[in-house]
């Protein structure tokens, strides 16, 4: 689920060396502590989450400093004995403040609040020192943006027109930055990582660990050698189904994509198109539920609500992005005349995929199920499905490993193991980059920018609500250049809503806006994380990757204008967010066959089609009228079936079949295919 990730980069390294032994036994005995207490915290609420964070952040960050020492990612450049002498000093000092934090939070909230003393601003800006230099290592836009955010504080004496203030003290920076409940280190976005987070990513962690993930990769793989079209649509498939419990897209971009883009590429399509094919099926693992991505946690931290609340809304956007993204896919499929891959290497699913495969379903549909028919509270409904898949999943491993014959200690901890590397290393990043945009957020509350931000867009727009979202947009996609989603969303809600609420939009609207916003910075260079991966793997150009997925993802352009228009789509669940579902799938639709289908060999009839089509499905988006609109619909759904039933048969004329297996690798065993437009 964490927004940014080292994947990108370790794909062009060397593997580390293997970490001492003892390194190796300080890590686990970490990890299962902390794993431990976390999940007994989850049971009783034992001290509440002000005191988890303060206890767990500077612990968190221990495990970050010894993961980073056994992958020889610490500080390569400088010598062995220096990296071990850097990292006692910051464990020794972490977990010293993990115990100041736990013995003085009563002090430090009520009888020293507002005027903590030398040893509590030395302690705490300590600690936020190091979440800073975590940023440095992993988030270097974000690392940036706080170092501004933070001089800016201090000196803003010295900036003139409007953004000038008097300037705060060092003292005050620190406190807001550290040991400050209501905005640091400890605040909110970090409690929200070890608590609500930390318990969907536990259940994450559990299908990854046992193997859920890869049996769903075979099982698509599967899939895709039936049809020539199933092909790129396993990218749209595979991405979607992860994305149902990872909630990101540079997760789903290596995992599916290492799988995927060969297959396309190999199938015909242009090695940036299949890049761009997987990208953007992997960036709507953010927009997925029950699980998507860090911003939606946060949206519902935002607006005070239950986080199901949020996946309630979410399913109709998710559904309308992949149903546009499947439907462009299939047009370049027909477009680039994918050749039918017939792979006779693919592996069987065996009764343990299929296993996987069930268990899979049951986790998706089991937390849908207790928290929409149940209500159950997020976090528990999280908790159960952990407990009762976990039990389940491990009695099926110790049945596997019986029945082969290979029970072993080795073999039976494999799968926990994994788990553990996997829960740990994702928690612990999340964990410190919300620790790291609480910072910026707290720099921003005490400085009063988003005031005078949210003052400028009012008074650029002139109060016009399309040149506000023109606006709002713009600022967000400037974000999105050098900010992972999570910060792009925090930035782009904190000035935008206050504003766009006094104009009299709905908050769920506004919210979601900034979220859709946040999402299509991933398709920002040069920090578009899920686009560097895929044209890796393709061995593509990055830019021409991006420009491709834009294409691909024309529904969050509609998406943002669409809920403008038609708010019901997110306002409230129910038959309202179906109709107005159906007037935005339609024009979205619209637009994708507009810009990707071709209607005619003649040139006139096929632009003139395109732009009566083009027409209609702006005016039944942008549209007040929905019967009209409902009306006009037909007009399009009329030309689409045009297409479908006499131009598809002309596209698909001489398509070709390649076998893959074990003798002759890759071969086509029918001639006669057409000419492909590859570009």
């Amino acid at each position: 689920m964490s927004e940014a990730t080292t994947t990108a980069s370790a794909m062009t390294k060397h593997p580390a060396p293997r970490s001492p032994l003892a390194l190796d036994a300080i890590y686990y005995a970490l990890a299962v502590a902390f794993s431990v207490y976390l999940f007994y915290y989850y049971w009783t609420s034992a001290g509440g989450p002000l005191v988890l964070a303060m206890t767990l952040i500077p612990i968190i960050y221990v495990m970050f400093t010894v993961q980073a020492l056994r992958q020889n990612q610490f500080y390569p450049k400088l010598p062995l004995t220096v990296n071990y002498v850097i990292a006692i000093v910051y464990c020794l000092f972490s977990l010293y403040c993990a115990y100041y934090m736990n013995t003085n939070y009563l002090a430090l909230g009520e009888e020293r609040n507002g005027a903590y003393n030398t040893q509590d601003i030395l302690i705490g800006g300590l600690m936020a020192l190091l979440i800073l230099e975590y940023a440095r290592k992993r988030h270097v836009p974000l690392f940036v943006l706080n170092i501004i955010l933070i001089l800016y504080a201090v000196y803003g004496y010295m900036i003139p027109g409007m953004f000038y203030h008097a300037g705060l003290s060092w003292h005050r920076v620190i406190a807001a930055s550290s040991v400050e409940l209501a905005t640091g280190i400890f605040a909110r976005l970090p409690q929200l990582a070890l608590t609500l987070i930390g318990s969907f990513l536990l259940v994450l962690s559990l299908l990854r660990g046992f193997g859920c993930v890869d049996s769903l990769l075979r099982a698509t793989k599967r899939v895709a050698i039936r049809s020539h079209h199933a092909i790129p649509q396993s990218a749209v498939i595979g991405s979607m189904a992860i994305g149902t419990v990872s909630g990101s897209g540079s997760a789903n971009s290596i995992t599916v994509g290492s799988a995927t883009i060969p297959a396309m590429i190999n199938a015909g399509l242009p090695p940036a198109t299949a890049a761009a094919i997987e990208n953007a099926s992997s960036m709507g693992g953010q927009l997925m539920p029950p699980v998507m991505g860090i911003a939606a946690f946060l949206m519902a931290e935002f607006l005070g609500v239950d986080y199901f609340d949020v996946v309630a809304r979410g399913w109709v956007p998710a559904l309308i992005y992949y149903i546009s993204v499947a439907t462009s896919v299939y047009l370049l499929a027909i477009h680039y005349r994918t050749r039918m891959v017939i792979d006779r290497t693919a592996p069987k699913l065996t009764w343990r995929d299929k296993a996987n495969l069930g268990f899979f379903v049951a986790t998706v549909g089991g937390l849908v199920g207790l928290m929409a028919a149940l209500y159950l509270a997020p976090q528990f409904a999280a908790l159960d499905m952990f407990c009762i898949i976990g039990a389940a999943m491990l009695t099926a491993h110790v049945a596997f490993l019986l029945h082969e014959r290979t029970f072993t200690l080795v073999e039976f901890v494999k799968p926990l193991k994994a788990f553990l590397d996997s829960f740990i290393d994702m928690l612990t990043d999340l964990a410190l980059l919300l620790a790291t945009l609480s910072i910026m957020a707290g720099t921003l509350v005490i400085t009063g920018v988003p005031t005078k931000l949210g003052f400028l867009l009012v008074e650029a727009a002139g109060v016009n609500i399309a040149a506000m979202v023109g606006m709002g947009f713009l600022f967000g996609i400037i974000l999105g250049t050098g900010l992972p989603p999570a910060p792009v969303y925090i930035l782009v809600a904190i000035v935008i809503a206050p504003p766009f609420m006094q104009a009299g939009i709905n908050p769920w609207v506004v919210h979601f806006f900034a979220f859709f916003v946040a999402v299509f910075g991933e398709l920002t260079p040069p920090t578009s994380i899920t686009a560097a991966i895929t044209s890796k793997i393709a061995n593509a150009s990055f830019y021409v990757t991006l420009w491709r997925s834009v294409q691909i993802c024309v529904s969050l352009f509609t998406l943002m204008v669409g809920i403008f228009i038609h708010p019901e789509i997110v306002v409230e669940p129910g038959i309202d967010q179906m109709g107005a579902a159906y007037l935005v799938l339609v024009a979205t639709l619209g637009i994708t066959f507009t810009l990707q289908a071709i209607y005619s060999e003649s040139r006139v009839i096929d632009v003139s089609v395109r732009l009566v089509l083009a027409a209609v499905s702006l005016y039944i988006l942008l549209s007040f009228n929905d019967t009209l609109s409902t009306i006009l619909s037909a007009v399009v759904l009329g030309i689409i079936g045009y297409w479908l039933v006499y131009r598809r048969t002309v596209e698909e004329t001489g398509i070709e079949e390649v076998v893959i297996d074990d003798k002759t690798g890759l071969a086509p065993v029918t001639a006669g295919r057409a000419p492909g437009r590859m570009d």
